[in-house]
C-alpha cells in the first residue's frame, strides 16, 4: 500500500510553517517554497505523476519563503535533504561550489529531456561542468505600477531615473505623506541601484576574479547616496518607516493593499501575487524600464527564477529525474502547474500553454518577460550578488542610515570593507 504524505500548515500565507507526518523512507520527497497557488498547483501535478507512476510515492514538503533556506541548510548539512528540491540560483555557490552538492542531471538524460531547454539557461544551473539545477523559468526585476494611484497623482510612468526622482514630491503634494511612487525593500534597492550603476559605468558590482567589489570608494558612495536621495525625495519609504508596519510580506501590508505604495521593482515571475492583493478595482501595469541616455546595457538582474535539483543523497535519483521531467515537459505536469512557477522555460510547455491561452500576452508576468527579452543584456550578474550575508549587510547599513546611527559615507565605507571580506571567503 502506497503511503502519501502531505505537509500540514499553520498560518500558510504568512509564516509558511510546516509539519510532516507518516514519513516513509521509501517515498520520494519534494520540497519547495511559495504561496498558496504554487502549493496547490504542485500538489495537483504530483498527484498526476503518481497516477502515471504508481510505483513511486511522493511526499511533498512546502513552506513560505521565510525560513526555507535555513531549513534546507539544516537538511543538507545532516544529509537528510529531499530527493527533489526547488533551489535558488544564488544557492549554488553555498551548497555546490564545485558541483558536488547536487546530482548531475545530465546523468539522467535518459528520463529527463534536456533538449527542451536553451543551452544558455542550462549553463546557469551548471557548476564545475555538472548540471546541478534545471531552470524552470527565467526572470528579472522590472518596474510595475499601480495604475489607479499614479492616475490620481496625475503623472505618466517615469521613463528616466530623473523622472522617478521628480515623482516623489508630486505624490507627497497631491496625495499626502503616506503615498510613494515605489515601495522598495533591501533586496529591491540593491538590485535597482546596481542596474543604475551598470547603465552609467558599464561594470558589474562584483569582480569574481579579484574576489571583491568592482566599485571604487567613490562609486560605492554614489551607490548608497542613491538610496538616501530616494528617501529624501519621497520616492520610496525608509526602511524605518516600513518596519513600523511589522513583519509581513510586502503585498500583505495595508499600505500596499490600499494603493499607498504605488509601485515595485519586482521579479516578473512574482508580480501577480502583488496585483492579486490590491483592493479592487485597483490593478498593476507594466511600466517603462528606466534607462540612462546612451546606456548599452540595462543592468538587468536576469537569472533563473528558480530551479529544480536532485539531492546528492537521493536513493532514487532516476525516479526523482522522472518527477522533474513530468513537471516540466509532460502535458499532465505542465498543465497542472500552469504559470505557478512563472512562464515555463521548457519549449514543449511554453508552446502548449500559449496555444491553449494559459500564457496571455496581457498577463503581467508575460508582459514583463517580453520587455526583459527586448532589453539589452551584456553583463552577467554574479551569483554571489545574492549572497545572504551580502544582502543582510546591505540591509543593516541602510537601516543604520535611516536610524541616524550612520552617515551615508560611513555606511558605504563599512559595506565595502565588510562586503569584501565576505566575498573573499565565499568565492572559491
Amino acid at each position: 500500500m502506497k503511503i502519501r504524505t502531505i505537509a500540514l500548515f499553520v498560518g500558510l500565507a504568512s509564516a509558511g510553517s510546516m509539519m510532516s507526518i507518516n514519513a516513509s523512507a521509501e517515498d520520494l520527497r519534494m520540497s519547495w517554497w511559495g504561496g498558496n497557488s504554487r502549493h496547490t498547483a504542485t500538489n495537483e501535478a504530483v498527484k498526476e505523476f503518481e497516477k502515471v507512476h504508481p510505483e513511486i510515492s511522493v511526499k511533498t514538503e512546502y513552506t513560505g519563503w521565510g525560513g526555507h533556506l535555513e531549513r534546507l541548510t539544516t537538511q543538507i548539512a545532516g544529509n537528510t535533504e529531499p530527493d527533489v528540491m526547488q533551489t535558488n540560483w544564488n544557492w549554488m555557490p553555498i551548497f555546490s561550489a564545485r558541483g558536488e552538492g547536487f546530482k548531475d542531471l545530465r546523468e539522467y538524460s535518459n528520463v529527463l529531456d534536456l533538449s527542451q531547454f536553451d543551452q544558455s539557461a542550462l549553463e546557469a544551473g551548471t557548476n564545475n561542468g555538472k548540471l546541478n539545477g534545471i531552470p524552470v523559468s527565467m526572470t528579472a526585476r522590472v518596474f510595475y505600477y499601480n495604475k489607479d494611484t499614479w492616475a490620481k497623482a496625475g503623472l505618466p510612468y517615469p521613463v528616466t531615473w530623473d523622472d522617478l526622482m521628480k515623482a516623489g514630491p508630486v505624490f507627497k503634494e497631491k496625495l499626502g505623506d503616506e503615498y510613494f511612487p515605489l515601495m522598495l525593500e533591501g533586496r529591491d534597492i540593491i538590485a535597482m541601484n546596481r542596474s543604475f550603476m551598470v547603465q552609467k559605468y558599464g561594470i558589474p558590482m562584483i569582480d569574481e576574479a579579484s574576489k571583491k567589489f568592482a566599485y571604487s570608494d567613490e562609486q560605492m558612495l554614489e551607490f548608497f547616496k542613491m538610496y538616501e536621495d530616494m528617501v529624501n525625495n519621497h520616492v520610496t519609504p525608509s526602511s524605518k518607516y516600513v518596519a513600523s508596519f511589522g513583519k509581513a510580506n510586502l503585498y500583505e501590508h495595508k499600505p500596499w493593499i490600499n494603493g499607498e505604495w504605488a509601485g515595485v521593482y519586482m521579479w516578473n515571475s512574482a508580480i501577480n501575487k502583488y496585483n492579486d492583493n490590491l483592493r479592487p478595482p485597483q490593478s498593476m501595469e507594466l511600466g517603462f524600464y528606466l534607462m540612462q541616455k546612451g546606456a548599452d546595457d540595462a543592468g538587468l538582474f536576469y537569472k533563473p527564477a528558480l530551479m529544480l535539483s536532485i539531492g546528492k543523497n537521493s536513493k532514487n535519483p532516476e525516479g526523482a529525474a522522472k518527477l522533474i521531467n513530468f513537471l516540466l515537459n509532460e502535458p499532465a505536469g505542465y498543465n497542472a502547474m500552469g504559470l505557478a512557477r512563472g512562464v515555463p522555460l521548457s519549449l514543449a510547455a511554453r508552446r502548449a500553454l500559449s496555444l491553449d491561452g494559459t500564457i496571455k500576452d496581457d498577463d503581467l508576468s508575460v508582459a514583463g518577460l517580453a520587455q526583459i527579452d527586448d532589453l539589452p543584456k551584456k553583463l552577467i550578474t554574479s551569483p554571489h550578488f545574492e549572497n545572504p550575508k551580502i544582502l543582510g549587510l546591505f540591509e543593516e547599513m541602510i537601516e543604520k542610515m535611516d536610524q541616524g546611527s550612520m552617515t551615508v559615507e560611513q555606511a558605504a565605507k563599512e559595506f565595502m570593507s565588510q562586503g569584501n571580506r565576505i566575498l573573499r571567503r565565499a568565492i572559491k
